[in-house]
């Protein structure tokens, strides 16, 4: 999966994930973010990664009742630090 540096190198909390088609036969299509990357960010591939999506799990225990979703689906952390469904 992808994660970003905010994540992984900073310690932020993930607040936002998505599921995208994955682009070859190791990626889960999983992204995950702290939720405040701007764009410039995250056109820095510096500040980014590939990862075991175990690696995340330990991060986010949460997050595993979510990764047999299709997709396309997005989900966002409220203010009560449950995951819910992003709608755009």
């Amino acid at each position: 999966c992808f994660a970003t540096d905010r994540i992984i190198v900073d310690g932020a909390e993930i607040r936002f994930i998505y599921r995208e088609m994955p682009l070859d036969n190791q990626d889960s299509g999983w992204r995950f973010m702290a939720g405040d990357e701007d764009d410039e960010y995250m056109n820095d591939t510096s500040k980014s990664g590939i990862y075991h999506l175990n690696t995340l799990c330990n991060y986010e225990p949460s997050i595993l009742k979510f990764l047999d979703e299709p997709y396309g689906s997005m989900f966002i952390k409220n203010k009560n630090g449950e995951f819910v469904k992003f709608e755009r």
